[in-house]
């Protein structure tokens, strides 16, 4: 007799009987949870009803701009307090914490190089000049006044993570300075259309009004395809940690590209060189050449859940978790692997794929107590294969910093503590 099949890949048998045996065992963990929580002064448990029923709640109101529950008050920016100074630093989007592929905004990662500037949009321009027929100078006003649009992008930091130890202990520490969100603002290509593209016009510089004056020079053929200026993020303005009043938004180019604060861009024949890509953002090969313009990121994934600080209460059923992207498109396929690499399987991509976005990945996995070590590849619409860390040292040398995209695998011990297994 054909087992019937789920739409998640699992047959139907094994999920009836996960269903019967793991949730009698979820129900002994509840109670047992209750008894000892009961027995400790809590009142709050069955039976007995809790106190929050028994009066009313804050009134409608009281929080003007809405705030997480005091009880998610850890869930913060995973915020490094070694650093020498934080002018020209970053913080990291706590992966492990969330859901969904939608990055808060209170928890998207920053990257600054000259701090946070506090801007009047009253007083803020864009500046459009160089090979054009028309320079223009566009006002907040003007600039919405354009069609606009929205779409969902994953944004990335080209250092996420770098390639030599320390690794870090979770998956923010290792990968946190990525973040996805859905961005609205002004196509640059209706822009550049309003000004006029002379023929030789082939990069546009952009620059930020930030006190770093950060200055990147991007192809024009990104500038005519998907670029985006921005001014507003899951449905509010930009945050100023995120470029407020206006930045430019390049889906799948590495991070320090999508200039924040942005004041001006400059069409030219070439690029400027200026210092985020010349002693910055460059990369120096085994030999002796300067890899440079390494714009795109490429396919990587991370395990979430369970992952490095977190550890496994029983042995049973374990859904692993964990999110995928490529700058060069949509994830095809995510693989797991539960053996330390020896064998892979596809795991169940949560909708809705998009293109340049983050995707929530899922597989069912029932830990026998033993230890173990679990780890994810993504492939993505190009077929290029998430390589291992190893593989990406034997082309790269160790003098590389920038995009390493390496399969991270954490390492699970017979306790059930979850540790960065290259660690």
């Amino acid at each position: 007799m054909t087992k019937a099949r789920t739409t998640d890949g699992i047959d139907a048998t094994t999920r009836r009987r996960f269903l019967k045996s793991g949730g009698a065992a979820l129900s002994a963990v509840v109670f047992g949870a209750g008894t000892a929580a009961t027995a400790a002064g809590t009142d709050n448990l069955p039976p007995d009803i809790p106190e929050w029923m028994k009066a009313p709640g804050e009134p409608m109101g009281s929080q003007p701009y809405g705030a997480p529950s005091p009880f998610e008050k850890n869930v913060v920016k995973n915020i490094s307090k070694n650093l020498k100074q934080y002018i020209s630093a970053s913080s990291r989007t706590p992966l492990q914490e969330l859901d969904g592929i939608i990055t808060p905004n209170g928890l998207f990662y920053e990257r600054h190089h000259g701090g946070v500037p506090t801007i009047d949009p009253a007083q803020h321009r864009l500046m459009l000049h160089g090979l054009v027929e028309r320079p223009l100078i566009f006002t907040m006003d003007n600039l919405r006044r354009f069609p606009s649009q929205s779409r969902i992008h994953f944004l990335e930091c080209s250092g996420n993570p770098g390639y030599t130890k320390p690794y870090g202990k979770t998956a923010s520490d290792l990968v946190g300075l990525v973040s996805c969100a859905e961005w609205t603002g002004v196509s640059v290509k209706l822009v550049l259309e309003e000004a006029g593209l002379r023929p030789e016009a082939k990069w546009v510089v952009a620059e930020g009004a930030d006190a770093a004056a950060l200055t990147r020079s991007i192809p024009i053929e990104k500038c005519l395809d998907d670029a985006m200026l921005v001014y507003s993020q899951n449905g509010e303005r930009l945050r100023p940690q995120q470029g407020y009043p206006l930045r430019l938004f390049l889906p799948g180019f590495e991070g320090n590209m999508s200039v924040k604060w942005l004041r001006r861009l400059h069409v030219t024949s070439e690029p400027t060189y200026s210092r985020e890509e010349t002693s910055k953002y460059t990369d120096l090969l085994p030999d002796g050449t300067a890899r440079e313009f390494s714009f795109y990121m490429e396919a990587k994934s991370i395990i979430t859940r369970p992952s490095g600080g977190q550890r496994l209460d029983a042995p049973g059923f374990h859904e692993i978790t964990g999110i995928a992207w490529s700058g060069h498109g949509r994830i095809a396929r995510v693989e797991v692997s539960v053996d330390d690499g020896k064998s892979w399987q596809s795991a169940q991509l949560q909708e809705p794929v998009l293109t340049r976005a983050l995707t929530r990945f899922r597989f069912p996995w029932r830990w026998d107590g033993k230890a173990a070590v679990i780890q994810s590849r993504a492939i993505d619409e190009t077929g290029y294969v998430q390589p291992t860390l190893d593989q990406l040292l034997a082309v790269r040398g160790e003098n590389y910093f920038y995009h390493n995209d390496a399969i991270w695998p954490w390492r699970i011990a017979d306790s059930g503590e979850v540790t960065n297994a290259l660690a």
